[in-house]
């Protein structure tokens, strides 16, 4: 996926969850964060940042904060990315679908995705991933009761004879693992582990990010150790 109207900026603070002072060609704007998780070891004071530049009318603010500087790292924070890039990965994932249906209602649940192929019927979730230590991509970054909700709802939907399927969306290059973050969610991390053991298959893929694209690139090992 790409976006238009990139710019270049300098971050500055986050009064709260939903946007941030960003310094952008030398004014402070009130930008709109993409992304409600903590994000505390990204946006750190100093950081550059990129920005899309919206003029929608009715708006609050001007900007979308899109991605962030980590090091030599280039992480897309947009929170609403991951479920667009999964959308093109998964047909070159599995080349012989026959359908692919986003938001779908299963039982009390929503699902990202319903996906069937010639042999069998889907039920897809897919989780972006913007936490990174020491080169290994993490998930979630804050505690997540709706993602454990998830991963049950998956492991439900196995004894009914469906397939299920957790896609972790890195959404950045560089790592070589995916973990679960059992420090900061340790019932997310059970609750893993407990739908790996049942069958739901768990898959991790990195992207390619630019300033103004990101686009699903190679398979990261997922480890439950």
């Amino acid at each position: 996926m790409t976006y238009n109207d990139i710019l270049p900026g300098i971050f500055l603070d986050r009064p709260n969850r939903f946007i941030a002072q960003v310094e952008i060609n030398g004014v402070v704007e009130i930008v709109h964060v993409k992304n409600t998780g903590r994000c505390r070891e990204l946006l750190l004071p100093g950081a550059t940042v990129y920005v899309q530049h919206c003029c929608h009318p009715g708006r609050k603010t001007q900007y979308d904060l899109i991605a962030v500087k980590k090091g030599a790292l280039l992480i897309n924070m947009d929170a609403q990315a991951p479920n667009k890039v999964a959308a093109e990965y998964l047909p070159q994932l599995f080349p012989d679908l026959t359908s692919l249906r986003p938001e779908v209602t299963y039982g009390d649940s929503r699902f990202d995705f319903a996906m069937e192929t010639p042999s069998d019927h889907w039920f897809i979730e897919v989780k972006g991933v913007t936490l990174e230590q020491d080169g290994i991509a993490c998930f979630p970054d804050a505690p997540t009761l709706r993602g454990v909700k998830h991963l049950n709802a998956l492991t439900r939907c196995l004894s009914e004879g469906y397939r299920a399927m957790i896609l972790f969306i890195v959404q950045m290059k560089g790592v070589t693992q995916f973990h679960p973050n059992d420090i900061t969610h340790p019932e997310f991390g059970q609750a893993l582990r407990t739908a790996d053991h049942a069958g739901v298959e768990l898959r991790a893929v990195d992207c390619l990010v630019t300033p103004d694209s990101i686009m699903a690139d190679a398979a990261v090992p997922v480890e439950l150790c």
